[in-house]
């Protein structure tokens, strides 16, 4: 079949697609992604019932390319967290690291990959939940540079930080289902045609672990006061690419000190705009209160909305609100375009930039729910990247002596999926 994946996808194309490149390959989807006629909750009771009467154009490209999608997969509440624990319908386990959680928000995504019940999966990363949960299950896992992957469909958390990204087991795999969703689609103004910015689709090829000489930048920052099983590991896996013909070298990120409260700062203000509409009218569970439409709609949230949601949604309310703006969001978008700033001057000093995925083993299972700050702060590595809305890619790196897996982190520049591609297949 002669279907250009990274275009836009129609009803016939889908029809024909038993040929695709993904034919006989099963791919689990985030339960944030829409599925026609198929439930999607977002982890959340609010949404408990509601079923979209369309297909993101990721799962169109999904289903022309001629993979089979088995089911949804478990999520933070919303996209919000860091475990997978924050869902209204239960935890999700860690089949690779028993009673510890798998990361977040993409945990489920991540767990059905590790434990070979998907050959692949969707999830979507807004400030490393897609690298966070590959870090903590052993899996790949690709944050792609904002603007390649459509977001139409994606029931959005932080509009500016998201994209949806592949787990897979190995590099190559993760590689070929980006091929397949990756392209510009006339649903969503953000995206970029690839071949217009110096570079193309044909992701797989780049996974030929050639790092010869690569030149990986490392941020001390981004080292320094990770858990010291995760830093060893780490320089384990710099050393094996050092062998394989890389080099590397120090490099300064000193705005990622702010990185983690400018984050959450944007991304707290743009979910609690988002999920404005989530009434119990236009969309989600009602209140079913028959007063008047502020008690019930009052009554709507409290009854669908969870903890970590709640938290968010008034912690962003209070952040946009008069006298405030300026104070919080206004100093967060300004921190953002540091960011930005730094990470352009160190890439262009190297190739890419390497760090641990995570500073910390995977938490034990509910560890960090009664202290947002510490999950909070586990984000310190990833965070960043979204802010320059750059491509990152997170591989297995080695384990813990109590055999907790631990992940590498490469950051690329825009558009620069093949570079970190390459890199990480020398690995994985």
């Amino acid at each position: 079949m002669s279907t250009d994946y990274n275009g836009y996808v129609t009803e016939e194309e889908i029809s024909g697609s038993d040929d695709g490149p993904l034919a006989g390959k099963t791919v689990a989807v985030k339960d944030n992604i829409s599925t026609k006629g198929v439930r999607t909750t977002c982890g959340s009771a609010m949404l408990d019932d509601y079923v979209p009467p369309y297909d993101a154009t990721v799962v169109r490209r999904l289903k022309a390319s001629g993979a089979t999608i088995p089911g949804k997969t478990n999520m933070d509440e919303f996209g919000m967290g860091t475990t997978t624990e924050t869902s209204a319908f239960g935890a999700t386990e860690n089949p690779a690291a028993d009673g510890h959680v798998p990361g977040g928000s993409s945990g489920g995504s991540a767990a059905v990959v590790a434990a070979g019940d998907a050959d692949l999966a969707l999830g979507t990363d807004t400030g490393g939940s897609v690298r966070c949960p590959a870090a903590f299950c052993g899996v790949v896992g690709i944050k792609p540079t904002y603007g390649l992957v459509s977001r139409y469909g994606l029931i959005a958390y932080a509009n500016s930080l998201e994209q949806i990204g592949p787990l897979a087991p190995t590099v190559e795999e993760a590689a070929e289902l980006l091929e397949v969703i990756a392209g510009p689609d006339e649903n969503d103004a953000t995206t970029r045609d690839a071949t217009e910015v110096g570079t193309d689709y044909n992701f797989a090829a780049a996974a030929d672990g050639d790092v010869e000489g690569l030149s990986i930048g490392i941020p001390t920052e981004l080292v320094e006061g990770a858990d010291d099983e995760v830093v060893e590991t780490f320089w384990d896996a710099i050393d094996e690419l050092e062998a394989q013909g890389a080099s590397y070298h120090e490099v300064e990120l000193p705005s990622v000190e702010h990185a983690v409260e400018a984050y959450y700062v944007i991304a707290m203000s743009e979910a609690s705009s988002n999920l404005a509409r989530f009434d119990g009218v236009r969309y989600g569970t009602s209140g079913g209160y028959e007063g008047n439409w502020n008690e019930s709609f009052a009554k709507a949230r409290e009854e669908g909305f969870g903890p970590e949601v709640k938290r968010r949604i008034l912690l962003g309310t209070y952040a946009l609100s008069a006298g405030y703006q300026d104070k919080y969001y206004k100093k967060a978008q300004d921190a953002r375009a540091w960011v930005k700033q730094d990470f352009d001057e160190a890439l262009s000093e190297a190739d890419v930039l390497a760090s641990p995925t995570m500073p910390i083993p995977p938490f034990e299972r509910g560890e960090s729910l009664d202290d947002p700050l510490k999950m909070y702060l586990a984000d310190a590595n990833t965070t960043p990247v979204n802010l320059a809305n750059l491509p990152a890619i997170s591989v297995p790196a080695g384990e813990t002596s109590d055999g907790l897996p631990v992940g590498l982190q490469l950051v690329g520049p825009a558009f620069g999926e093949k570079t970190i591609i390459r890199a990480g297949s020398a690995l994985a």
